[in-house]
């Protein structure tokens, strides 16, 4: 069953292209290059307002998130990407709704898995690829896919970017479990109803970008986007309960438009401080309004180590459909109690460690190794605490041709 749970944690994972010293006995015909990236992180988090039993009820979840991450650079023109994870969910929140205590629904999974392909031209500045994926759940899988595109000036100094993504995902139970029946699932007491007749979701996300170099110590970075969304986007097994006493599940309209806009702005200081600033803010047709205010500093400690301290500052206004217990009126249309979409501010500090060696052995370049924490809290009373262990190590085999 899909799970709403923050990830507050680090992925990173880059293409890199060593350059090689001339040599007049060979010629160099290519540099290949694969690296990889191991992620392994555990998340915990605990709140009395579970949008499965009516915005009360414990929120307690623990996620135990594994990630590997590989990109092959097979030469200057072609790159390659895979990633696959898998997410194991134990919440006792989402055991509610059957009403059966420490059930099979309080221990859940989820499968992930993306490829991708990059093609460069390079005297054009021109970089573009396409992705695909899979995410899968007890009760929802997603298909999705993607194109991108960037394109750099002579000088590398400015690049701009377009990125499109589709996710067509199915919300029903049972897919994966032989002898089960494939439908939507409701909380116990209300499966004498049919809520909805529809159990698919469209997403269509757009991103913009704009990078510029502004000096030798500072980088400006413009992203807009749009998103919109369609089907069913309401939870099926989110409980409501009205003023009256009466019961229903959770109703949103079918389609959803989301505006944000992020801007970021990188500044070297000195010789060992980075600071990283990024400011986001977001609208969407359900009546939310959100700022984010992300605030990270990197102090280079040895040319191998370096320490980053973050704080992330968000604000948000309730949307139009959310009201708490009991406080939505029966001849409502719409209506949640999904603390996620109600009024709230929340803080996250963060620090990390990272070791870069870039020690070389047959081949092997071990890259970094980060080690990551972050606090989460919401003003609901939402606190969440995550760790994040992070690897990177490359292997490259560069050919080469006797004249």
């Amino acid at each position: 069953m899909k799970k709403r749970y923050i990830v507050i944690g680090l992925l990173a994972s880059s293409l890199v292209s060593l350059g090689q010293k001339a040599d007049s006995s060979y010629r160099k015909q290519k540099i290949s290059r694969t690296d990889i990236q191991v992620m392994m992180s555990f998340y915990t988090q605990d709140n009395d307002h579970s949008a499965v039993t009516g915005g009360i009820g414990t929120e307690n979840l623990q996620v135990y998130a594994s990630q590997v991450t590989i990109d092959h650079l097979a030469d200057s023109t072609n790159a390659y990407h895979v990633d696959a994870g898998v997410d194991i969910i134990s919440s006792a929140s989402t055991d509610n709704i059957d009403f059966i205590k420490s059930s099979a629904s309080k221990l859940d999974a989820r499968t992930h898995a993306n490829a991708g392909y990059q093609r460069s031209f390079s005297k054009k500045g021109i970089t573009a690829g396409l992705n695909s994926g899979v995410s899968i759940e007890s009760d929802y899988t997603s298909f999705g896919g993607g194109l991108n595109f960037r394109k750099q000036n002579a000088s590398h100094s400015r690049q701009v970017s377009a990125n499109v993504q589709a996710f067509f995902d199915d919300l029903r139970w049972g897919l994966l479990h032989h002898g089960h029946p494939i439908k939507l699932i409701y909380p116990s007491e209300l499966r004498n109803t049919q809520w909805f007749d529809h159990y698919r979701r469209y997403s269509y996300n757009f991103e913009f970008g704009l990078f510029q170099v502004l000096n030798r110590r500072m980088t400006l970075g413009i992203y807009p986007g749009v998103a919109y969304q369609t089907g069913l986007l309401s939870t099926p097994y989110h409980r409501i309960y009205f003023s009256d006493k009466s019961e229903r599940v959770e109703t949103f309209p079918d389609h959803r438009l989301k505006i944000p806009i992020g801007i970021q702005l990188n500044t070297f200081v000195g010789g060992r401080w980075i600071v990283r600033t990024n400011y986001r803010y977001y609208w969407d047709d359900f009546g939310t309004v959100a700022h984010a205010l992300n605030l990270e500093g990197v102090l280079k400690l040895k040319p191998t180590l370096s320490l980053t301290a973050m704080m992330r500052l968000y604000a948000q206004t309730s949307s139009d459909y959310f009201k708490s217990y009991r406080m939505h009126d029966a001849d409502e249309t719409f209506y949640t109690s999904d603390y996620d979409l109600s009024k709230f501010t929340s803080f996250k500090p963060g620090i990390s460690i990272r070791y870069a060696p870039y020690s070389r052995w047959k081949g092997m370049i071990y890259n970094a190794i980060e080690l990551h924490y972050s606090y989460y809290h919401r003003s609901d009373g939402l606190n969440a605490h995550m760790a994040t262990v992070y690897l990177n190590v490359s292997y490259q085999r560069p050919d080469k041709l006797r004249k």
